[in-house]
C-alpha cells in the first residue's frame, strides 16, 4: 500500500462509462471513505452510461456528477490495486502493483434490466475486495 493508511483502488475499463464507474462508486460508498478510490478509461466515452446511471440509483449512489476520464500513468502509480475490466493492453503495468482483472460483460448499449446483474457482480466483487483491504463495509443509504 501507499504511505498513508487508506489503501488506494484504481478501476479500470474502455469507456469509464460503465463498469470501472459502478466499482468505483460501490468501493467509495461501501467504504464509507476509507479507500482512497480512482476510476479511469482507455477511450472514454463522452458522458456515463444512462442505464448504469439508473442501476446505482436504485442502489441509493448518484453518479449523476461522474465524468469519463483518461486513463494516466499517474493514476497507475498512485493506485495500490489496479482493478481492470476489459482494457486489455492498453493499461499500464507496474511491477509490484496488485493487479486483478474482473472479466464482466460490457453494459454499453444494453437497459437497466440487463445492467443489474452486473451491477451486482459488480458489488458482490467489490464486498470481497473490502474483506482483502482490512475494511468493513457500511451500509447503502435505502434510496
Amino acid at each position: 500500500m501507499t504511505d498513508t493508511a487508506k489503501p488506494s483502488v484504481l478501476f479500470v475499463c474502455v469507456h469509464n462509462a460503465g463498469r470501472s464507474q459502478m466499482g468505483a462508486a460501490y468501493t467509495h460508498h461501501l467504504s464509507g471513505g476509507a479507500v482512497e478510490v480512482l476510476s479511469a478509461g482507455s477511450a472514454p466515452a463522452e458522458s456515463i452510461n444512462p442505464a448504469v446511471r439508473e442501476a446505482l440509483l436504485e442502489e441509493g449512489i448518484d453518479i449523476s456528477a461522474e465524468k469519463p476520464k483518461i486513463l494516466t500513468t499517474e493514476a497507475v502509480q498512485a493506485s495500490d490495486v489496479v482493478i481492470t475490466m476489459g482494457c486489455g493492453d492498453t493499461c499500464p503495468y507496474f511491477p509490484g502493483k496488485r493487479y486483478l482483472d474482473w472479466v464482466l460483460e460490457d453494459p454499453a448499449g444494453h437497459g437497466v434490466e440487463s445492467v443489474r446483474p452486473i451491477r451486482d457482480e459488480i458489488k458482490r466483487r467489490v464486498l470481497v475486495l473490502l474483506g482483502e483491504l482490512g475494511v468493513e463495509p457500511v451500509e447503502l443509504a435505502a434510496p
